[in-house]
């Protein structure tokens, strides 16, 4: 049986208060703050402070598991994702095997069911191996359990336009589509770094905002004459946002995402030579930065994905030329949103719903059906809730965060907000800011940090 919460004043995107009630993995009823009756035998949880979303879709994430169980796992990573307020992460192909045949993909996803924290989707590589040379099975992935509907060889690009067109075709037939990883590979060999005054002066091979810049405009115009859908993964440059923004006026059917770090970091940090701060694609400049904040804030960027990259410390506590790309970003991603996107006027908590889980899920196709995410907090509706504090700042300490790994760009900054409860139809996952093990989380309580 089920347990029944009821959520005392609540804001629900921020907006007016009200009583919530969440049972039998729905949203029961919502009535004005302070005429609600918790029903008999209900958990209640005052959230005077709170403000309430829809539980958070991450259409980006590495959960490393099968072959790199040393960085991350299924189990950690979703538990992770749970303590940032997510309800369901799209886990990318590049695992070792990888995830380029049924059989992969539904490992993945049982994984998923057996750790019970959010809802996994496995993507689908689009090519065999993640080699670009021959398209994997897509259609099998498709009509397997996972029921996959995203493909990308995130880590690598689908360079072969050949291969790309006939991917954009091949998805079609399901509704797919193909998430691109947009670097040109012979624009960025050897590669380190932002291509810029920073790189000039440290000596780091650059990475030019064209490699990315180029794969996009050529993919959104095989995108428009094939008919299909394609999206950008990870857009890093003022240049992407602008062919975006273009193809969009054209008329053609592409999405695109920021990172966090995206959203913040810039090349600067990389005078240090701390590897923590290499990642695919750089953190660029300033300039790129408000870029991508401007394109967010009028929606040529649909979402808001994380990238989490979990790696081991062998891999990242090195040299920087030796490091591995990648940042984790699963427990701080909305905090950061919080700081770039709203406390400066960009995002209203109604829009950053939008940007973190409507629009990752309806791109994902996982808004409809029995285990449907993205959708509105309201009566009826999947009991898939975060609950938010705007008002708690905490210093990221990677030791306390719940991934296996610490490579977090953010270790010591301040951010304004913390996830307090996380609810995955009606269970709750987090609560109090703890991870609830158990199917009921049987070490819930009542009271939530203020």
């Amino acid at each position: 049986m089920t347990t029944t919460y009821f959520i005392s004043n609540v804001a629900p995107y921020g907006n007016e208060r009200v009583d919530m009630t969440l049972s039998g993995g729905k949203i029961a009823q919502i009535v004005p703050a302070g005429t609600g009756t918790a029903p008999e035998g209900a958990t209640t949880i005052d959230a005077s402070e709170l403000i309430a979303l829809p539980g958070l879709v991450d259409l980006h994430t590495h959960l490393r598991e099968p072959g790199r169980e040393d960085a991350e796992t299924v189990l950690t990573g979703t538990r992770a994702a749970a303590m940032g307020g997510f309800t369901a992460v799209h886990a990318m192909a590049n695992t070792s095997p990888v995830q380029d045949t049924a059989g992969v993909v539904e490992q993945v996803w049982r994984l998923g069911k057996e750790a019970g924290w959010v809802d996994v989707h496995p993507v689908g590589a689009v090519s065999v191996g993640l080699a670009g040379k021959q398209l994997a099975e897509l259609g099998a992935m498709a009509d397997s359990r996972a029921q996959v509907r995203v493909f990308s060889d995130d880590g690598k690009c689908v360079d072969d336009p050949v291969l790309m067109r006939r991917a954009l075709e091949y998805v079609k037939a399901f509704d797919g589509v193909v998430s691109q990883h947009a670097q040109e590979p012979r624009l960025t060999e050897n590669a380190q770094m932002n291509e810029g005054v920073v790189s000039a002066e440290i000596g780091l091979t650059g990475w030019p905002a064209v490699a990315e810049e180029s794969i996009i405009a050529r993919d959104v115009l095989l995108a428009e004459h094939v008919g299909s859908r394609v999206h950008i993964c990870h857009l890093s440059t003022a240049g992407s946002v602008e062919i975006v923004r273009w193809a969009k006026q054209r008329g053609i059917n592409v999405t695109a995402e920021a990172t966090p770090h995206h959203l913040i970091l810039t090349d600067e940090l990389a005078r240090g030579y701390n590897p923590v701060f290499k990642v695919n694609p750089p953190l660029r400049t300033q300039n790129d930065v408000d870029a991508v904040r401007a394109g967010l804030e009028d929606g040529t960027i649909d979402i808001v994905a994380t990238d989490h990259a979990p790696h081991t410390v062998e891999d990242k506590d090195c040299e920087w030329n030796a490091a591995a790309f990648g940042m984790t970003g699963l427990e701080t991603a909305l905090p950061v949103v919080h700081k770039t996107m709203v406390e400066t006027g960009r995002l209203s908590w109604v829009r950053v719903a939008e940007v973190l889980s409507t629009n990752p899920a309806r791109i994902g196709r996982i808004d409809t059906g029995e285990f449907a995410q993205g959708r509105p907090l309201e009566v009826g509706e999947p009991a898939n809730v975060v609950l938010y504090n705007p008002n708690s700042p905490v210093v990221v300490d990677p030791r306390s965060q719940l991934t296996m790994s610490d490579n977090t760009p953010f270790a010591g900054m301040e951010l304004p907000g913390r996830v307090v409860a996380t609810f995955l139809r009606g269970r709750a996952t987090v609560l109090g800011t703890v991870p609830q093990d158990g199917e009921e989380g049987k070490a819930a309580g009542s009271e939530l940090p203020a």
